[in-house]
């Protein structure tokens, strides 16, 4: 056996020896460090996520993004064009306001009610006293004035005889006189001069016919009490026709100054 046998068998001995050094000494030269226990261990911080969701996340909500303010320009520009709007709504409210009285007034005209053609007008227009007074009426209505004129001369009749009634006193003549006028009416018609019945009756009925019933009704009131008691039917008829006919003429009137003076100011 050489050398190199020898030197092989040395270094296996040299191994065992450390081997059981290192077994037996080994925890006092080389002592193991104690670990930290589970709870104290730091988890590291997430890394900022990154690509378009952190992007969007990074931006601000759209709401709570500041309006940029407008320009001096701008704001004129919006205040007039508001104007300009507000100004053709009111002028569409005073042209269908006006369309509404002109239905009224050709619907007020004719004997039948007209409550439908008012509350039209009522729903586009402003509260007045006219339209408050017209309710009162608009559901019965008014003789038209071709009726009135055309029914007078048979009131006008009666006034007539009525007036020309004997009165307590009165004769047999007298009495004979007044029975035959109930029987048939004699009295004057056309211009007729003077304050008498006959007078007062034929300048009333020339005024009925012209369509003037504001002075037809003055005339009428020259009439005795008699007279003036057998045309009241008539009369009360004639008043409400003439209350009618003013008050849906100025509301009317109203309705196109309205809409004129928008008319005006928009040009």
């Amino acid at each position: 056996m050489g050398p190199g046998f020898w030197a092989l068998i040395a270094f296996g001995v040299l191994c065992i020896l450390a081997g059981f050094g290192i077994s037996r000494f080994g925890p006092q030269l080389f002592p193991v460090k104690p670990q930290a226990p589970a709870s104290a261990v730091a988890v590291p911080l997430a890394a900022p996520a990154s690509g378009p969701a952190a992007t969007e996340a990074a931006l601000p909500l759209a709401d709570e993004a500041p309006a940029p303010p407008m320009s001096e320009a701008v704001v004129r520009l919006t205040e007039r064009i508001e104007a300009l709007e507000a100004e053709q709504s009111r002028t569409a409210e005073a042209a269908a306001s006006a369309l509404a009285a002109a239905a009224l007034m050709e619907a007020s005209q004719t004997s039948r009610p007209f409550a439908d053609e008012l509350a039209a007008l009522d729903a586009v227009s402003p509260p007045s006293t006219e339209l408050r007074a017209l309710r009162r009426i608009a559901e019965r209505g008014a003789p038209s004035r071709a009726a009135l004129a055309a029914s007078f001369p048979d009131y006008a009749a009666r006034a007539a005889g009525a007036a020309r009634a004997p009165g307590e006193g009165a004769g047999l003549g007298a009495r004979l006189a007044a029975a035959l006028s109930r029987v048939v009416t004699l009295r004057q018609v056309g211009d007729v001069p003077g304050t008498g019945i006959d007078a007062l009756l034929a300048r009333a009925e020339r005024q009925v016919e012209e369509g003037d019933l504001d002075h037809a009704l003055k005339t009428l009131d020259g009439l005795p009490p008699a007279g003036r008691e057998a045309v009241a039917p008539w009369r009360a008829a004639a008043e409400n026709r003439a209350d009618i006919d003013r008050r849906v003429s100025a509301v009317r009137v109203q309705a196109l100054e309205d809409l004129a003076r928008l008319a005006r100011s928009g040009a």
